[in-house]
Parts: structure tokens; sequence; C-alpha cells
């Protein structure tokens, strides 16, 4: 079958070139609608509990992670000069608009600062509350600011909420619209904030400093696109200078280059047709692409010059390149393609889209290489003496031939060598653990972490945490006793302390609720007398009733901000430090029997959710998740290879030269103290599905040579070494240097998973040149079965006239005591 796809791209060369090029064309056009994602999260399916209770609270109460926050610590913030700069930081923001088509619209809903905030206020004659600005101009001079800064330290409501009078620090709360931030309309809406905010600082003095979701999110966005660019010109340039090291010609490199701009297009093209959106994991696919196609590349540059030398004949070495090597090439790749897809049955569509992208391209890589290459190369002249040099590489003859010396005379210090490291490597996984933060990929050096940990300091954090109080009852949730039992659930708020490492920490910020907003009303009651700060009495509630029912809190959403219509049901607001997954899920586990002894479970359904809670259930699900997809990659990966060898032992054996990589790489992460997050457990299921391409690469050439050699296993094993080698080494240190370019990264996940993965095929190529033949001999009857010998799927031609005559093993001089070895 084989042959005949050969010759019919031969013979039809032009036409499948021009339709190549056709479709290469539409999808460098489709690539100019890849989208970037806005949004948080993507991980929990959205039938998960914890997602399903997070939108509801979102429908009823609105997004929580539309805040931005800039915050100060400097007493010259309270210098008349400098008051006013801030207040017209105030209005700058609140300005400030964005394109959405041809229109101009605001991207800020609100500003909530010190410089702009209100007092509620006491109309006698109307009998109603109404709001006022605490100062609606300019102050003339510090005297009046003096004023200002003694009526809102006056009012409790906004103490540790907009400013803590201990240490001179304030913020200033900026709602975002939501709608518009989500959506590509955006545009660079954050880059201007932070352009105002660092002008109020050159022109006041006052250092501030900015977090918040919007931030956060907006800064990962741009990390991403610009990782995008960068990682796919670095891996393609890396590959370029490794290809004309290897092979010495322009010619290779140009040909290989061209087919791996191919793929790039087409991948960035398929994003598009699905209308997946760019995250920080599909912002590896182009490199990705370009790290997996070269080694299709280089296995077909290789196979075409020695069939070429062999031959002397351009077409017909052309032609057995497809057909000697498609098979085995078709199911390198669909190991590397299930290695992907294992993905796919994951419940999050982040990793659904990642391995839908990724499985398809590498397919897509695979008939784009098996095309291209037999089409330009039939143009080309044939490959000169000096092409044919690097078949015949010095340094790569001396690199094969201490592989099969070992094979053949230290097989103990080889198996020695991998029980011990295997057992290092089990030992460094007992010391594994499972973390993450929401900004855990961004370096410590950066301003998201930096200023992050200002406001944890200052302000306990940032991060949205929600409760949620559901008095199962209408009217129920305003009673005296519940308001009683929601401030008792403050309280416990903000005494809460976490152990995070050695320090003891308050992980909460200032929470809110409608128990805050029944105080604020008492003291405007009492004409804004601190000491009237409380909850009100059975009795007060009556004489200020009449005020409540024409109340302007009502219009100005107050009441909606905290309670539903039925008044059943309402939120207790807070923000969180980042503590980590751990931390955070044995603080749930410690408050939330404390909140059942305030809320009886039996009357009252109480639920903790926000955007902190909905990452730490994320990222417990992913973990889980992708060690699922993991256990199921290999089972796939082992019906397919059952296909191809048609023998459980051989399986059983093919597996293990694998399986030893996966293992030292999770015990460096053991003992190098690399938490087990998303981003490098990862590394597991793609370095699986890659490494198991040498496996097969091997134990093809192993059995074909097996048929040839009259079945003499020594012989072939060690003939194997010698005719896959080559493109074995090559392969795997373009992959080494191609994933460890991701070193590169700014962000800690996608470091760890590129210098992983780069670990464990290095330790993979190894395994597959030393091991496995090491093991062939060692158990030559028992595993090279009649069932291997006559396999279910045929990966070669094996029946074809291989002329393999002038190969035999070389005659290597040990010592005596080797040869006892």
């Amino acid at each position: 079958m084989w042959a005949k796809i050969g010759a019919f791209i031969l013979r039809q060369r032009i036409p499948l070139g021009i339709f190549m090029l056709l479709v290469s064309g539409f999808m460098a056009w489709e690539s100019q609608y890849v989208r970037m994602s806005y949004k948080f999260g993507g991980i929990l399916p959205e039938d998960d509990s914890t997602y399903v209770e997070y939108q509801k609270f979102i429908n009823q109460f609105s997004e929580d992670g539309n805040v931005l926050a800039i915050g100060y610590r400097d007493e010259k913030i309270w210098e008349l000069q400098n008051f006013n700069r801030w207040r017209k930081l105030v209005q700058d923001l609140k300005s400030l608009t964005v394109d959405v088509d041809g229109v101009p619209q605001h991207m800020v809903d609100s500003v909530f600062s010190t410089g702009n905030c209100y007092n509620l206020e006491k109309d006698t004659l109307e009998q109603k509350f109404k709001f006022a600005q605490i100062i609606d101009h300019d102050p003339d001079n510090q005297q009046q600011l003096d004023s200002i800064r003694d009526k809102l330290y006056s009012l409790p409501f906004y103490k540790g909420l907009l400013y803590q009078d201990s240490t001179n620090a304030g913020l200033m709360m900026v709602f975002v619209n939501a709608k518009l931030f989500n959506s590509e309309n955006r545009g660079d809406a954050i880059d201007r904030m932070i352009a105002m905010t660092d002008q109020f600082t050159a022109d006041t003095g006052i250092k501030t400093y900015v977090s918040g979701m919007p931030f956060i999110r907006s800064v990962m966005s741009v990390k991403v696109k610009k990782e995008l660019k960068f990682f796919t010109i670095l891996s393609a340039l890396i590959c370029m200078v490794l290809l004309f090291t290897f092979f010495r010609s322009v010619k290779v490199t140009l040909v290989v280059m061209s087919v791996v701009v191919f793929a790039v297009v087409i991948a960035m093209g398929t994003i598009a047709l699905f209308d997946y959106p760019i995250t920080m994991l599909m912002g590896l696919i182009p490199p990705l692409m370009i790290v997996t196609t070269v080694p299709n590349c280089i296995y077909l540059v290789t196979k075409y010059h020695q069939e070429y030398k062999r031959y002397g004949n351009k077409t017909r070495a052309l032609t057995r390149v497809v057909q000697k090597a498609g098979a085995a090439a078709f199911m390198i790749n669909a190991t590397t393609a299930v290695g992907f897809a294992t993905f796919i049955f994951t419940s999050s569509d982040l990793l659904k889209h990642f391995g839908v992208i990724a499985s398809l391209n590498c397919m897509l890589a695979f008939f784009l290489s098996l095309l291209v290459f037999p089409i330009v190369y039939s143009f080309l002249p044939p490959p000169t003496d000096k092409h044919l040099g690097h078949l015949d590489s010095p340094w790569l003859e001396k690199v094969l031939d201490g592989l099969v010396r070992l094979v053949m005379y230290k097989r103990k210090i080889v198996y020695l060598v991998t029980i011990l490291c295997s057992v290092i490597g089990l030992y460094g996984i007992s010391l594994m653990h499972t973390t993450g933060n929401i900004v855990d990929d961004i370096p410590d050096s950066d301003r998201v972490i930096t200023d992050l940990k200002w406001f944890e300091t200052n302000f306990n954090g940032v991060m949205p945490f929600e409760i949620l109080v559901d008095g199962q009852k209408k009217g129920q949730i305003t009673k005296e006793k519940n308001l009683q039992k929601i401030e008792e659930l403050q309280t416990l708020l903000s005494a809460y302390e976490l152990k995070v490492g050695d320090t003891l920490i308050k992980p909460f910020s200032r929470s809110l609720s409608i128990v805050d907003a029944g105080k604020y009303i008492k003291q405007a009651y009492y004409d804004g007398d601190p000491e009237f700060y409380s909850l009100m009495a059975r009795d007060e509630q009556s004489f200020i009733a009449p005020y409540l029912k024409k109340d302007s809190y009502q219009s100005n959403g107050v009441e909606k901000t905290f309670l539903d219509s039925t008044k059943s049901m309402t939120r207790i607001t807070t923000q969180i430090a980042d503590i980590g997954t751990l931390e955070m899920d044995r603080m749930m586990s410690e408050i939330k029997p404390q909140i059942d002894s305030i809320f009886d479970p039996a009357k009252y359904k109480v639920t903790l959710t926000g955007t902190s809670v909905v990452f730490l259930e994320g990222t417990n699900y992913l973990v889980g998740d992708l060690f699922s997809s993991l256990l199921f990659g290999v089972l796939i990966i082992s019906i397919m290879m059952a296909f191809m060898f048609w023998s459980a032992r051989m399986v059983f054996i093919s597996f293990i030269p694998n399986i030893i990589p996966q293992i030292l790489t999770a015990g460096i992460m053991g003992f190098m103290n690399i938490p087990l997050k998303p981003s490098t457990i990862l590394v597991f299921s793609i370095a699986l599905g890659i490494t198991v391409d040498n496996t097969i690469h091997y134990l093809a050439k192993y059995r074909q040579e097996l048929k040839f050699h009259d079945w003499k296993i020594r012989d072939s094993a060690l003939l194997a070494i010698r005719e896959t080698g080559a493109s074995m080494v090559y392969t795997s240190l373009i992959l080494l240097f191609g994933f460890g370019c991701f070193a590169a990264s700014e962000f800690e996940g996608t470091r760890a998973l590129g210098i992983l993965t780069a670990v464990t095929l290095l330790v993979a190529m190894f395994t597959n040149l030393l091991v496995l033949p090491a093991l062939l001999l060692s158990f030559q009857r028992s595993v090279t079965t009649k069932s291997f010998k006559e396999p279910f799927f045929q990966m070669t031609d094996e029946e074809d006239d291989l002329h393999y005559g002038d190969w035999e093993i070389k005659k290597i001089e040990m010592s005596a005591e080797n040869q006892n070895q």
C-alpha cells in the first residue's frame, strides 16, 4: 500500500503541491482571526458543583473579579496638591473609553477611593437617607483637606476597606466594565490605566501599587501573546541551527523548515477554525508543532539518504522512503497524537481545546511531511557525497559503538544503573506535593507579584472570596438573629489566622455584608456619630424603618449588592491572600465547621465561592483529571503497540524504557521541590506520547533485521541500534533543545514544562538505545514469540529486497575481564 502511495505522490506532485499551497493560504488567512483569551478559569466543567454555585452567584450578584485596586502608603497623600492630583486620577480613570464598532464606550463603571467616596446622610424633612459625596470639589486649602480626612476617618464603614489609619495606607477601587473587559474590545485599556497611575507617581512622588484580577489577567494575556511569537521564532531558529549542524546542508535545512512553516500556519488556522481562544496552554501549540514536525522530517531525510546511498537512484529512493517509512512514521505520529488526545477525555475545556488542536495537528504534520518531502526533493538534484556524509559521522559512529559495547558486554551495569535511578526516582516521588497559586507561574520579581504582596501585607489580599448564606425562607435573612449570626461570621473571618510555611497570617481582608450597611444606616440616623456604628436594636428598627421605605440606598443598588429580591439570601464579600491550593484547602476545611456552628446546616445553606475557590477546585480537579488521562493514554498506546507487535510480552518490555524516564522526572520534581500542578503534570502525557516513538522505531527495525538475519536475536538487536541510532539521536537532540528553549519563559510553569520534558526525552533516548536492546538480549527467547514474528499490523515492507549483505556487527576487542561480564 505504501509503495502505491509513494508512487502516487510522485506522479501527482504538481496537483498535490498546488493543493497544499491553497490549503496553507486558506489557513494563513483564517489565522488572522485567532483570538486571545481574556477570561479567567476554563478548568472546571460546567456541571461541576463548584462551577454551578459560582455561576449562580454571578447571576445573582454580578461578577466578582472586576475590581482593579490601586494602593499607596504615604502620609504625603494628605498634602493639598497631592490629594487634588489623586482626585484627578479618579476623573481620568472614569473618563477612559474604548472603541466598540466605532462608538466610544466607558471602560470604567465606577471608582471608589479616599478621594471619591460617599457619606450616608439623614434628611429629616423628607424622612429618608441620601448619599452625598464627602467632598464634591477639590479642597481649596489644607484646612479643608484636614477636615475631609477627619470626616472620612470618622466613618468605620471605610476603615480597612479604603484606608488603614495606623499605616497611612489607602487604596482606590476601580470597577471595570466586565463585559468590555472580557472581550477583545478592551484593547490596551489596562495599559492606559497603569500609565495614568504611573504618571500620578511621577507627579507626586507617591509610590503606587496595582493589583486585582483585571490587572493580573491583562498581564497574563500580554505575556502569553508575547511568548507565542517569541518561542515560535526561537524554536524555529534552534531547529535550523541543529539541522544544519547535523546534515551540513542548506538544502535540507530549508526543505525541513518549509514543512515547519506549513505546519505552524495550518496549526494557527485550525485554532481559528475551531474558534478556540489562545490561552497559556494553547500558546504552546506553534513551538510544539515545530519540535514535533522536525523529527518527522529528520526521519524521512535520513531514510532518503540511506536509500539513495544504497541504490544511487533518486526516484527509487523517494518511493522507498514512503514505502518503508510510511507506516512506521504514521504509527509514531499516531502515538504522539494519542499522548495529546488524552486531554480530550478530561472535563476541562482548557485541556480539551489543547488536546483537539495538538493531536489533530500532529497527524496533519505527518501527512504534510509525507507530501512535501518527496514533492520538493523530486525537483531538487540528488544528494552529493557531502550531503550523505552525516551517515558516517565519526562522532555518531563513536556514540553508537559505545552503545553497542554497553549492550553487548555491560548489561549488568546498565541494569544496575537503571534500577538505582528508578529507586531514587521512586523516593523522589514520595517527596512530591500538589499546589498552585493564581499567580503561580509569574516570576517573583514581576510587578504582578511585588504589588500583590504589598496588598497582602497592607490589606490582607485582593483575590475575591464570597460566602453566600441562604436562609431558605422569604425574608429570613434580615431577621435580627440572622444579622447577629452574619456579624459573628464576619468577626470569625477577621480573627482567623492561618499558618503558611513558618508564618502566621490573617488571610482575609475586611469583609462587607448587609450588616455593615445596616450599621452605616444607624450611624447616619444618629447624625454620623461613630459611637452608633453597630447593629440596630429591635426598638431602633421601628423608628428608623420609615427612612428605609423611601430610602435612596435602594436606588443606588446597595440592597441589591447584598440581598436577593426575596431577602432569603445574602452575600458576605471579602478578599483573600493568594495562599496556594494546599493552604486554601486547609483553610476551607478549618473554617467550614466553624461556619456550620454559627449557621446550622439543617436550616441554612452556606456556600463558599468566588474566584479563589473556583481556582482551588479547578487545580485539584485538573491534577486528578490529568492522572486519569495519563493512565488512559498508557492504555491506548499499549493497545496500539499490541496491534503493531502482536505480543503482550513485547508490549510489556517496550514500556519499561518509557516508564523509567517518567519515574526519574517525577523524582527530580520531588527532590527539586517542583510542585505537581496543571502546568507540570502535562509533562508526563506529552513526553509519553513522544518517547514511545523511539521504541516503535527501534522495534520495527529490530523485527525487520530478525527476518533478514534468520532470527538471530543478538545480531538483529545490535544492528537495529546502528540503523535507527542516527535518527533517534538527531530527533532526541532536536526535541531536547526545542523543549529546552521554554526555559526562557517568564512563566514558571512553562519553564518547568520545557525543562522537565527535555530531561524526560533525553533519558528516554538512552533507555531506548540501552535498556530496550539489553532486555531483548536478556529475555530473547521469551519475548520474541511467533506472534511478534507475524504481527497484525505490518510496520515496514519486510519482504522487500533489503540488500543488507554488507552489514555486519563490528568486532569490538574487549579485555578478558569485560568479555566475562
